[in-house]
């Protein structure tokens, strides 16, 4: 019998605001455990909440980003659990009204493209962290990730295979990183995923017995959890391995197996309840307006515009379109310089090869465009050698406030209109190499650009190739 996987996730996506949901408290990652707390946060009596209003228009922001309707009146409920990082023994989410419901991601994967339904978009507090110690034999709770705000994705069970997984989670990070609501770093536990599976026969329209994988962090360990998922489901049905139960499960990525935690909960084992202390969130249209009016151009349109207004291949305009800190970056070069090939080069070739060397996301370019455009402006002018043009890029990544004009003039790197200073550096180049010079006059093309070289050199880069090769030869062909 052939059988179908059915997979509906849960994200759980941390936002990029500076402060927590409820309180002033730091957001950021990276602090020192338990440096980032305050009596509201980690639960003391009597401490209230206050709604963190960029939480609401980051949320918002996700919906539209998402296809979602936005619920106008929007409120925050108790979730009732215990557990030791969590300070209140309950969670303030959503539940009776999220922010946005009802929304879609199209996805593409070599079987083509598919539509994925968004059930919802709720609003949340995230829990602590627990830290074991095995040296001690104890652990410590770090409350730094209390309170910190996360909207969670909640798909539909439209979901099939680990390769649609891996296309819509990577959607999803594109999308909210082009709307820059969410950083979406897995490795930094700021995208996590809960993974719904169950098998059913192909064709049929019964779901099967459902099992939840918590906490997935990596695209890779997701994929190999889903392929191990859906055969130990296909091995306990077709060979009574084992009976199936619905339960929620913990993936070893070390072990390549997961295993089982503890009976899935219902929503009634949650006792949800709308919470007395945070007031319902009421979106009127001025609000609603600003955020849409706020919303990116959607990667697939900047793609388009790219190629039909700009004229970039579609490689180039694919590779551009991978982070809105490039795009962001490109457009303000081409601003500046006005030719939209060449600052699609530079950004390419120059750009992105030096973020990879520093191990940089793309996300994380911090260059700034006009000054990148007028730095390619300089180099197309002639002023300045495309080799002197990267070390002041290089030099633009370590100090973010250099102009590329006054930098260029300050450290020698503009070209050199003195045909006399050429020539003089090409006759005691010349009287240097002689090798190379009898070389050339021998018939070997090759030593002309070992002299070429030599004399660049010794100009630090500062004439224009054309010239010195004119002076170069001519001078050769005298002699």
């Amino acid at each position: 019998m052939r059988y179908e996987t059915v997979i509906g996730l849960e994200v759980h996506v941390e936002l990029a605001t500076k402060s927590k949901i409820f309180c002033s408290c730091n957001a950021k990652y990276g602090a020192g455990p338990n440096e980032h707390v305050c009596p509201a946060c980690c639960g003391m009596p009597g401490m209230l909440p206050v709604v963190n209003k960029r939480v609401v228009d980051y949320g918002m922001k996700a919906g539209m980003m998402l296809n979602c309707h936005i619920n106008r009146t929007t409120t925050f409920d108790k979730k009732s659990y215990y557990y030791p990082d969590l300070p209140c023994a309950y969670q303030t989410t959503q539940w009776f009204a999220p922010v946005a419901v009802n929304g879609t991601v199209e996805i593409e994967t070599s079987k083509g493209k598919k539509s994925v339904r968004i059930k919802q978009i709720h609003m949340e507090e995230d829990a602590g962290k627990l830290v074991h110690d095995i040296a001690e034999d104890t652990t410590h709770v770090d409350f730094n990730r209390t309170s910190v705000p996360l909207i969670e994705i909640v798909s539909q069970p439209d979901l099939s295979s680990a390769e649609e997984v891996e296309a819509y989670l990577e959607r999803l990070k594109m999308l909210l990183r082009y709307a820059k609501v969410a950083e979406c770093a897995m490795e930094h536990g700021t995208m996590r995923c809960d993974v719904n599976l169950s098998v059913r026969p192909e064709g049929s329209d019964q779901l099967g017995v459902r099992t939840e994988m918590k906490n997935m962090n990596s695209i890779e360990a997701i994929k190999h959890a889903i392929e191990y998922e859906t055969a130990r489901h296909i091995d306990a049905i077709e060979n009574g391995t084992e009976v199936l139960v619905q339960e929620t499960r913990r993936w070893d990525d070390i072990k390549g197996k997961s295993f089982a935690m503890r009976n899935k909960e219902t929503a009634g084992d949650y006792r949800y309840f709308p919470d007395p202390n945070v007031m319902p969130v009421v979106i009127d249209d001025a609000w609603f307006n600003s955020i849409q009016e706020s919303l990116p151009e959607l990667p697939e349109v900047k793609f388009a515009r790219y190629t039909e207004e700009l004229g970039l291949s579609e490689y180039d305009a694919t590779q551009l379109i991978k982070s809105i800190a490039l795009c962001e970056c490109f457009e303000s070069a081409y601003a500046v310089c006005g030719n939209a090939k060449d600052a699609a080069n530079w950004m390419i070739s120059e750009i992105m090869s030096i973020l990879n060397k520093r191990q940089m996301t793309y996300d994380m370019l911090n260059i700034n465009g006009t000054a990148l455009g007028a730095l390619i402006k300089l180099v197309m002018d002639g002023k300045v050698g495309r080799a002197n043009g990267k070390k002041i890029l290089a030099a633009m990544f370590e100090d973010t406030t250099i102009e590329p004009v006054a930098y260029a003039e300050a450290n020698g790197y503009v070209m050199s209109n003195d045909t006399g200073l050429v020539e003089k550096v090409v006759k005691e180049v010349i009287a240097a190499e002689e090798k190379a010079v009898n070389d050339y006059k021998n018939g070997k093309e090759k030593a002309l650009m070992s002299i070429f070289g030599r004399c660049m050199k010794e100009l630090k880069g500062n004439c224009d190739p054309q010239t010195l090769r004119t002076i170069l030869t001519d001078t050769l062909n005298k002699m």
